[in-house]
């Protein structure tokens, strides 16, 4: 087996108009398209990430709440690169979202931050 490239990343969210909000105009990722599929009362909405990957943003009625530990086995966070941190963190810090102090990675000594969507997924963004 030979992986090429990550293909997608799923998000499921509470509050679908809320995370499309957030998504698409906080964030700026570009809609690609957005269905309704009728026999799960589900929308799916696929937003371009810099034309090499996806998000689909899905909604479904009443999803479990999904139980949060910091240093929990499984997926951890989702991390952008961004150009200039300082700018993006001004950015979201304009739009009322709670950034977390810019940090240093002591191994590559860039600079990157956290926040959350309106799930509280954590998400990090990577100076390049």
């Amino acid at each position: 087996m030979k992986l090429t490239k990550i293909h997608h990343i799923a998000i499921i969210c509470s509050d679908y108009q809320k995370s499309k909000d957030f998504y698409v105009r906080i964030l700026g990722l570009t809609p690609v398209r957005e269905v309704f599929r009728e026999d799960r009362n589900s929308y799916k909405l696929d937003l371009n990430v810099g034309g090499q990957y996806q998000i689909e943003l899905f909604s479904f009625p009443d999803p479990p709440a999904r139980p949060s530990y910091p240093e929990a086995a499984g997926l951890r966070h989702l991390a952008f690169e961004v150009e200039d941190i300082d700018e993006a963190v001004a950015y979201l810090t304009d739009q009322q979202i709670m950034v977390e102090a810019i940090r240093v990675d002591p191994l590559t000594n860039k600079k990157f931050t956290f926040f959350a969507d309106p799930d509280g997924l954590p998400i990090e963004l990577y100076e390049q």
